[in-house]
């Protein structure tokens, strides 16, 4: 048995939803293709497919192994390409971001990244929970703050600055905070997922400040914390890129800009291989020249 012959016929199978298709852009017959499928279940000793007339669809095994198998079968284009000479970025580029991030910050880049090479397809998949990258079959996964897994590498491409905004309204009902331990007369806007939870810190002229701060509402979500925000809801720590060039628009007025809060590293996070592929080199040099023009990020 030809396992890569095998595992080839098994991701197009699932990409194409039919043995007949795949046989016909191989130029074989569809008997092969069931019969290459069979190969790989019994090799394996699971089931792979759930096959009716009319459609295929994956196991709960078949799910774990298809995802293994397309990083086989790139790593091995690429491994070729590589060796050729003729490594190009192409193929299908899987990244993983917060959502807000997403949607603000690599959605407006991506037309831009696609001309330059038009031979990728993009798969973006946007959580604000932990990510894990071989479970979702991420190429790279862009994460602010540190990354402490050392089974992957994690390469810096920029920084996230942050302020401390609240709308005019808000501030004329409850007044501005002068210092950050002003904070706690607030109503603050508390993002669950930051590793310090609601305690904040601020650069200070003698170093750093840490406030526990409290208020009535919470999320894990980041788009929820902007509308929150926006709507007047109370004051919180939020990123610049949150808000862009819109930052002096929507009534929202920055304080405490003496304390700035901490700032938090652009990771792009990959995991360790022999082989280095040219389309994940090239989205992350992309980013980086990108984020070193903007001034919101």
């Amino acid at each position: 048995m030809d396992r890569l012959a095998c595992m080839q016929s098994f991701v197009r199978a699932v990409e194409l939803n039919s043995f007949s298709a795949v046989a016909r852009e191989q130029q074989t017959t569809q008997p092969t293709i069931s019969k290459q499928i069979v190969a790989l279940e019994k090799y394996l000793g699971i089931q792979l497919l759930i096959r009716s007339t009319t459609n295929l669809s994956l196991t709960e095994e078949g799910k774990i192994y298809y995802q293994y198998c397309q990083q086989i079968l790139e790593t091995v284009a690429e491994a070729e390409a590589n060796l050729r000479g003729k490594e190009e970025a192409k193929g299908t580029l899987r990244i993983g971001c917060s959502v807000l991030f997403g949607q603000m910050q690599i959605l407006p880049r991506l037309n831009t990244f696609i001309k330059y090479y038009p031979d990728l397809k993009i798969n973006l998949v946007m959580a604000d929970h932990f990510v894990n990258m071989v479970e979702q079959g991420l190429d790279v996964l862009i994460r602010i703050g540190d990354h402490q897994d050392n089974s992957l590498i994690s390469h810096p491409i920029g920084t996230t600055y942050r302020i401390t905004v609240a709308t005019k309204d808000y501030f004329d009902q409850a007044g501005k905070p002068q210092t950050p331990e002003d904070l706690v007369n607030h109503h603050c806007i508390i993002y669950s997922n930051l590793a310090t939870g609601n305690e904040w810190h601020f650069q200070g002229k003698d170093g750093l400040i840490k406030v526990q701060v409290a208020g009535y509402f919470q999320t894990d979500s980041s788009i929820a914390i902007r509308s929150a925000i926006l709507s007047g809801l109370g004051i919180a720590v939020a990123p610049v890129w949150m808000f862009g060039d819109k930052i002096y628009e929507n009534d929202l007025q920055i304080v405490l800009q003496d304390y700035p809060p901490t700032s938090f590293p652009i990771n792009a996070v990959y995991r360790r291989s022999r082989f280095y592929p040219a389309k994940i080199s090239c989205f992350i040099n992309f980013l980086k020249s990108e984020f070193k023009l903007d001034p919101w990020v």
